[in-house]
């Protein structure tokens, strides 16, 4: 911010937060500031009257958002108000285009993808709108059964090839949505871990495999995990007699490595991945649309929640719009110079995965090291969670007692299930009644140690919701980052260990060539100078166990007195 806050708090400022360049001095304890914490609980009627003060309500997108429990003061919102409208006017410099990824000199198009009206040419609306249409005519053609596998008269299954979040919104949507009477099942391979690998495929089957719609997602194609479990399928499908093309879909990038392969091998189908679309932010493309509409979801709700939420957090006033709320409750929370762990508890088992979804939205996007002036800052938001009520026998006994490094999003869903319910209590109280009292039992035993939380009420667990919790999540991210003013759409972090990882695959086949040709048994320190790398024992160490605990790859190890005495040889 260009100007200090908290300059008459009759005293020098106690605390920094630092924003981009600018430093926003908030003062932490001594007057009626906004950034100050209200220091003492309160009581039950005066908290009422808090909530309803600051409750955000939107019953057209079936959302609450109730802040009374995050201590901030009365007149946070005022003296906020300039950052806020930067931020407002960042996001509608980004929906219209404008370059919001300077590291990647790349627009950030994800809003565009539920209302194509607002992207910037009417060639990229025209590729939007057309790619939902042929995902449902495509998913319509699966189902009937138009399209089918070479051996059998209707795909069943499908088996979604991806990582990170190729993944991790698909996995979320399952779960989530899904039941048993789903038009498909769907199983994930999101990793290269070769048992979790093999157990998919044996779930399958050869004859599920006969039968399943294979989806293998990756913009570059260069990802190597979603390489890997690609071709440990292929290599099933062999194994089988089985044809992979006519039972494989392609979503990825105009061009891509993945698109050639699939082009070459006469794939089923390919569906388009955009430069200007994170994978964390890929939920509403063909990333999400396509599994999801396969399963038998309604795609339609899904981006009509999605829309009706981002038209809702496009209003410029802060205190009705639940997505820059939030951002400003995030805020707020390192106001004291000390950043807050995020902890995700919602009430529901249908969203046990969302804190998984929201780690990598918010960790991948808000965890940076420079500012966008290139400065040297701390950013970030660590977020982990689990599901209600299993968290009251995990871990909210470190929440209330321990260390107060948290604040905690609890989400509530009105609607409890389908069934009738069951009494399991005096003829009136049922499970979901619990469900609710332990929720609102845990948040209460929390705020009065001094343990501040958001609740976010949500009517019921279904594709529009759905749409509704993802955007607002997105479009909070992106008002965060531009109050703390970093870039929110790269990750380079996450490029940085890829190219690490590669590094250690190149020095195992250095290894593996020099032991092959040496043909003698030797400790990992002479083999390490053998091949001029003393500096990588400890790489080389880890290499070579790894080898010699699996069978056929070519290495045997001689035990000795302690593991850096063994010696390790190349065999046949």
């Amino acid at each position: 911010m260009e100007e200090a806050l908290g300059e008459d708090c009759g005293g020098p400022p106690e605390g920094q937060l630092l924003i981009g360049r600018r430093a926003l001095t908030v003062c932490l304890s001594r007057s009626t500031n906004s950034l100050c914490r209200l220091e003492d609980s309160m009581d039950a009627c005066a908290l009422w009257e808090r909530y309803k003060t600051y409750l955000v309500d939107h019953p057209s997108l079936g959302l609450r958002l109730d802040i009374s429990r995050m201590k901030f003061g009365p007149h946070f919102f005022e003296e906020m108000a300039a950052p806020v409208e930067r931020a407002f006017d960042a996001m509608a410099q980004l929906e219209k285009g404008a370059v919001a990824n300077p590291d990647e000199d790349r627009q950030v198009g994800h809003y565009w993808l539920r209302t194509p009206s607002l992207a910037p040419t009417p060639e990229i609306a025209t590729q939007i709108e057309h790619t939902v249409a042929r995902i449902e005519t495509f998913a319509q053609a699966v189902h009937s059964g138009k399209i089918r596998p070479p051996g059998a008269d209707r795909f069943t299954d499908i088996l979604h090839v991806g990582i990170g979040g190729s993944a991790l919104g698909p996995q979320l949507a399952q779960g989530a949505l899904g039941k048993s009477t789903d038009a498909m099942r769907i199983h994930f391979l999101d990793n290269t871990d070769p048992d979790g690998i093999e157990r998919v495929l044996s779930t399958l089957g050869a004859e599920g495999l006969s039968r399943t719609l294979v989806l293998v997602v990756s913009k570059s194609g260069g990802t190597k995990e979603t390489r890997n479990g690609m071709l440990e399928v292929q290599a099933a499908f062999r194994k089988l007699g089985l044809a992979f093309g006519p039972q494989a879909v392609a979503i990825t990038a105009e061009g891509s490595a993945l698109s050639k392969v699939a082009t070459q091998e006469n794939w089923l189908e390919q569906f388009p991945m955009w430069s200007w679309v994170g994978g964390r932010t890929s939920q509403t493309s063909a990333v999400g649309l396509l599994p999801a509409a396969l399963q038998g979801f309604d795609i339609k709700a899904f981006l009509a929640g999605a829309r009706d939420c981002d038209e809702i957090t496009r209003l410029r006033d802060a205190r009705r719009n639940p997505a820059m709320v939030l951002a400003l409750m995030w805020l707020y929370s390192r106001s004291a110079g000390v950043a807050k762990d995020m902890v995700v508890l919602p009430y529901k088992d249908r969203l046990e995965l969302f804190s998984r979804y929201l780690q990598q939205l918010i960790m991948e996007s808000l965890g940076k090291s420079r500012d966008l002036s290139g400065n040297v800052i701390q950013q970030g938001i660590s977020v982990y969670g689990n599901k209600g009520s299993t968290d009251q026998h995990a871990y909210v006994q470190q929440l209330r007692e321990g260390i107060h490094n948290f604040f905690v999003t609890f989400i509530d869903v009105v609607h409890d299930a389908q069934a009738a319910p069951t009494f399991v209590e005096d003829g009136q109280i049922t499970s979901g009644d619990y469900l609710l009292g332990f929720m609102l039992g845990t948040r209460r035993a929390l705020y009065d140690n001094d343990r501040e939380s958001m609740t976010l009420t949500i009517d019921r667990m279904n594709p529009r919701a759905l749409g509704v919790l993802i955007a607002l999540f997105e479009r909070a991210v992106g008002y965060y980052a531009t109050l703390v003013g970093i870039n929110a759409y790269h990750q380079p972090g996450v490029e940085a260990g890829k190219v690490a990882a590669n590094e250690v695959i190149s020095l195992q086949k250095q290894v593996m060539q020099s032991m092959r040709s040496s043909k003698q048994a030797a400790t990992v320190e002479a083999i390490a100078t053998s091949i001029g790398r003393p500096d990588q024992a400890e790489t080389i160490f880890k290499i070579l166990e790894h080898l010699s605990a699996n069978p056929g790859r070519g290495i045997k190890k001689h035990p000795a007195e302690t593991p850096f005495n063994a010696r390790f040889e190349a065999v046949d």
